[in-house]
C-alpha cells in the first residue's frame, strides 16, 4: 500500500495486450473522408514513442492551446456524449480515445457537423495516452457503457481493473469526478469493489442519469432488451491506494 497512485508517468511503458475490436463493417465514403481530413488536426500529439521517444509528460491543456481545464472519456463509441458535453460545456476541453476506428469515423463526422473546437481525438488504448499525461492533469472522467466482457474469465480485460484505474488516479487531479455508466449488473459490483480500492471514494449511485447526460446507442440498446442502466459517481481521494 502507498499514499498516492504511482507518481510520475512511466518513461518505459509496458507492452500489452489489447482485446478490443479495431475495425468493423467498410467505413462509408465521408467516414473515410473525415479521418483522412480531420483525424490529423484533432488527435493529441506526443503519445507514440516515434513522436516522443523520451517519453516526456504532455500538457493536456496545451491540446486546445490555453490553460482549461481538461475531461477524458475512455472508449467514446459512436461519440454521442462526448460531442454533447463538449457543446454543453464549451469551455472544457475533453480528449476522447476509442481504438475502434469505425467509432472514430463516427465522431469526426459528429464534431465536423456541430463545429466544436474543444475536442480531441486519441484513435487508440487510452493507457497508452495515460502513459504521458502528468500527475493530475485532469479534471474529469468518463467511462460510459464498456465492454462488459460478460465471461468470468473476462473480467480481467474490463477496465474496471488496477492495470486501468491505477493510472487514471494518478492522471486525475485530487477532487476529479469519475462517472461510470453500465447496464450489467456484475460491471456495477467490479466497479463497487474494484475503484474504491484504487483512491476513489463512492459519491452517487443508481438508475438516475447525471443532470448533463445524453442518452447513447448505448444505452438505447439496454433499454431496448429490457437492462436497467446503472450510473457510477466517484471522486478521486489521496487516501492509500493499491499496487498493482
Amino acid at each position: 500500500m502507498s499514499d498516492t497512485p504511482k507518481s510520475a508517468f512511466d518513461p518505459n511503458p509496458p507492452r500489452r495486450n489489447f482485446y478490443g475490436r479495431r475495425h468493423g463493417k467498410t467505413l462509408r465514403h465521408s467516414q473515410k473522408g473525415y479521418l483522412a481530413e480531420d483525424l490529423g488536426d484533432l488527435r493529441p500529439h506526443g503519445i507514440s514513442v516515434q513522436e516522443n521517444p523520451e517519453r516526456k509528460p504532455i500538457d493536456p491543456a496545451a491540446i486546445f492551446g490555453d490553460d482549461r481545464r481538461v475531461w477524458l472519456e475512455v472508449g467514446f463509441g459512436g461519440g454521442e456524449h462526448m460531442v454533447h458535453m463538449a457543446a454543453t460545456h464549451p469551455d472544457i476541453g475533453i480528449i476522447g480515445c476509442e481504438p475502434f476506428i469505425n467509432g472514430v469515423a463516427m465522431l469526426l463526422g459528429k464534431i465536423r457537423a456541430a463545429g466544436l473546437g474543444n475536442v480531441s481525438v486519441h484513435p487508440g488504448d487510452a493507457r497508452d495516452l495515460m502513459d504521458v499525461l502528468p500527475d493530475g492533469g485532469i479534471d474529469r472522467a468518463f467511462l460510459l457503457y464498456p465492454d462488459p466482457w460478460p465471461k468470468a474469465r473476462h473480467h480481467r480485460r474490463r477496465f474496471v481493473t488496477p492495470e486501468h484505474l491505477l493510472p487514471l488516479a494518478r492522471v486525475l487531479r485530487p477532487g476529479a469526478q469519475f462517472r461510470v455508466a453500465t447496464d450489467i449488473p456484475d460491471y456495477v459490483r467490479q466497479a463497487l469493489e474494484e475503484v474504491p480500492l484504487a483512491g476513489f471514494d463512492l459519491v452517487r449511485q443508481g438508475a438516475d442519469p447525471w443532470d448533463d447526460w445524453i442518452s447513447t446507442r448505448y444505452e438505447q440498446k439496454a433499454l431496448r432488451v429490457g437492462r436497467t442502466p446503472h450510473y457510477l459517481t466517484f471522486r478521486r481521494h489521496k487516501a492509500q491506494v493499491r499496487e498493482s
